[in-house]
């Protein structure tokens, strides 16, 4: 007992849920020196070296002048050794021995700590063309989908330290997130009694770009990227079901166009019926009527011309 005792107290138990993930990056700016300064100061030093250890190897070797010299030229090289260029929308990563110092995005001619290692990342937006996957949409229909992408590095430290290679990163979760969006939503909408229909990829352009959108940056935050946009620019029935899909789409469209001449039919020859009675015109009875409504359906419902016959008897002879 006392063993088990002292194994709860002493020891703690590593609850495998808990993962260890390595610590996130912010980028942080970091202060530079003007190039140009720097380089006027280097070449100045290493004229000024040059001519002390002229004067030393010349007017006989005299330690002490030597010595600066060389102090004055290894400090030229150092300070020349420092300088670096940025272009416009483009930063430099600065490690110092592969500590994180800071990013700096002055564009021109810098200056700074000759022993920082210098990483320069891209900030200009990017197009990503993906390729066409062949998916399943939220019916389980096979269809071919790809989008067009547009981000920029927005956070150089977890772009450069977060991930392993934050282009490819782009590139693998974009095709993540549109297998994810085309299983979410429907290809098309089904026709619906009461006319209700829900968002899909064909006819909800706007609705799809958006959650496509959220959910990229949602996934790239962890690489300090930006999503500016993201569109669908391709978007079809996968080719074995193409004919088949076209056809129940065709008979969806007879259908509907059927309801909508139905239901104008009936309104017609309710409008009818009931300006006939109410202006006295002429008094129907249920024979009478049914008669009516039979020939004015089968006017209004025809597709092709019909042709009236006269009646010029009585309904019952």
């Amino acid at each position: 007992m006392a063993v088990r005792a002292g194994n709860q107290v002493g020891e703690k138990t590593m609850d495998p849920r808990k993962t260890i993930q390595a610590p996130a990056h912010d980028e942080a700016p970091i202060a530079t020196a003007n190039g140009f300064a720097a380089l006027f100061i280097g070449l100045l030093m290493l004229a000024g070296g040059g001519v002390l250890l002229a004067q030393a190897l010349i007017g006989g070797f005299k330690g002490g002048m030597f010595t600066l010299a060389i102090v004055v030229l290894v400090a030229a090289i150092l300070v020349l050794a420092g300088l670096y260029t940025l272009q416009p929308n483009e930063a430099a990563i600065l490690q110092l021995f592969g500590a994180y110092r800071g990013t700096s995005r002055v564009p021109g001619l810098r200056a700074t700590n000759p022993f920082y290692t210098r990483k320069k990342l891209s900030l200009r937006a990017r197009n990503l063309n993906g390729d066409r996957l062949k998916v399943n949409d939220k019916r389980g229909n096979p269809i071919e989908i790809a989008a067009v992408v547009v981000w920029h590095v927005d956070d150089t430290a977890k772009a450069a330290f977060d991930v392993d290679d934050y282009e490819n990163f782009v590139k693998v979760q974009s095709e993540a997130a549109v297998r994810h969006l085309a299983s979410s939503f429907a290809y098309d909408a089904e026709i619906a009694d009461d006319d209700t229909r829900e968002p899909t990829l064909l006819e909800s352009a706007d609705i799809v770009a958006a959650a496509l959108e959220k959910e990229l940056q949602a996934r790239l935050d962890q690489a300090g990227v930006v999503v500016e946009e993201a569109r669908l620019m391709h978007l079809a029935y996968a080719p074995e079901i193409a004919q088949v899909m076209l056809r129940r789409q065709q008979a969806e469209a007879i259908i509907a166009a059927r309801k909508k001449i139905v239901h104008g039919a009936v309104s017609m020859v309710e409008m009818a019926l009931h300006e006939l009675s109410a202006k006295q015109v002429v008094n129907l009875d249920d024979e009478r009527k049914a008669a009516m409504v039979s020939n004015l359906m089968t006017v209004l419902c025809a597709e092709s011309e019909v042709q009236p016959v006269i009646n010029t008897g009585t309904l019952y002879n």
